[in-house]
């Protein structure tokens, strides 16, 4: 069941992930019911499939909303995923960092500049996306998959291919 309202309560600096299909979107709470989050144009609650057009976006905002506008009907957790890998940075430092950046439009890219590299970057100052590790590692696993099994064709092919023509010269 997805989290409601009355369940997990947010404190500043933490990490929100919101799971809205294919992907997740992050956001940084600041307190008083707001998040401030880095969004492409087509970054949105209830967005669905829409949402995926932002891996063909150069330019972003970053931008300050309601909890709930941007979690919609949606499930999300909190998730301070490196809290084991890196010490958070003070609180204050990191709101006052995100509030600065409201309103500025960043450079975009799913791969190198997400929403969860921009809110990893303000609670650690290290930007990193474990979406985007995880992506690549599945893509090189079936990348490989796919050679072991191009591979494994084209040597059955040699074989048996030889051995029709064996047949064919008796």
């Amino acid at each position: 069941m997805a989290p409601t309202k009355y369940d997990e309560k947010p404190e500043p600096g933490d990490l929100i992930e919101i799971f809205r299909g294919g992907y997740q979107h992050w956001v940084i709470y600041v307190g008083d019911g707001f998040v401030i989050h880095l969004a492409p144009p087509s970054e949105h609650a209830n967005a669905g499939a829409y949402s995926m057009m932002s891996v063909v976006c150069d330019r972003a905002i970053v931008k300050k909303e309601e909890i709930w506008d941007v979690v919609g009907s949606d499930e999300y957790r909190i998730n301070n995923l490196l809290d084991d890998t890196y010490e958070p940075r003070p609180i204050r430092a990191i709101i006052r960092e995100a509030e600065s950046l409201v309103g500025n439009q960043l450079p975009y890219c799913v791969v190198r500049g997400n929403c969860e590299h921009f809110v990893t970057e303000l609670r650690y100052g290290k930007p990193e996306s474990r979406q985007v590790r995880k992506a690549v590692e599945i893509g090189v696993g079936v990348g490989v998959a796919a050679m072991v099994g191009i591979g494994v064709c084209a040597i059955a092919a040699a074989l048996f291919g030889s051995k029709d023509k064996e047949k064919q010269t008796k």
